[in-house]
């Protein structure tokens, strides 16, 4: 007789290479060495966690389905076929918590939908780490994600979250690509008034992390490159 659907685990992954034993309790070890099948984000950055919490089933003979922004959505149901047989599942994302910036918040509905078990495990989180160090409200804030591209629309939407983070007094949390970081900083600094608080958080649980808040006034004048690292930014 066929069993019914297994458990879904939401990994959290490490943000930084250089530390991440750090940043990998060993509860989560524990709760997921079983596990044969993964949903993941990128298969390379999935195996990397896979191997460094030490799964007892080799790594060539591991289940893994790609779950990201290219995929169908229409297709997520498809994904059930993995929990057949009470088969419990992982879900891995690239970098911090599966499902909070990241495309698996589908896989976690539909699971909600078969009545399948889902199982958050504890981990970092880049943005809420920089909304901690921000001195920003953490009790009444907004993550936006990525800013427009274009750069009329995105300088109005900086206006934007700039007007509401002052009259809400709610902090405003988005990211970019990193090799488009300097360039949203340089629109961050040509758009907001020059008292408004801007945190730059990058290279967040790196031994090369860097966090702080300032003015737009002074950031004017002691600009920081952060091409191509990654970074978290809140206006305040």
């Amino acid at each position: 007789m066929q069993k019914g659907f297994g458990k879904l685990y939401l990994i959290p992954n490490f943000l930084a290479d250089d530390n991440a034993e750090n940043f990998i309790p060993e509860f989560v070890r524990e709760q997921i060495h079983h596990l044969k099948s993964f949903i993941v984000e990128t298969e390379k950055d999935a195996r990397a966690l896979i191997k460094k919490l030490k799964i007892s089933t080799p790594q060539n003979e591991l289940k893994i389905l790609l779950w990201n922004e290219h995929s169908d959505k229409n297709t997520v149901h498809e994904l059930l076929k993995i929990f057949e047989n009470g088969n419990d599942v992982g879900i891995i994302t690239d970098a911090g918590l599966p499902c909070v910036a990241d495309p698996g918040n589908e896989v976690v509905a539909m699971a909600h939908k078969k009545n399948i078990d889902v199982i958050p495990l504890p981990g970092s989180s880049s943005i809420f780490m920089a909304l901690m160090a921000s001195g920003m409200n953490g009790q009444n804030f907004v993550f936006h994600g990525y800013l427009p591209i274009e750069k009329i629309e995105r300088a109005k939407k900086i206006k934007h979250l700039e007007l509401d983070s002052k009259s809400k007094n709610q902090a405003q949390i988005f990211m970019e690509a990193p090799y488009r970081n300097n360039h949203l900083l340089d629109d961050i600094l040509k758009t907001c008034v020059s008292d408004t608080k801007l945190c730059i958080a990058s290279n967040i649980s790196s031994i090369n992390q860097f966090i702080k808040t300032k003015s737009i006034k002074d950031w004017g004048t002691q600009k920081p490159n952060i091409h191509k690292i990654p970074t978290i930014f809140i206006i305040g």
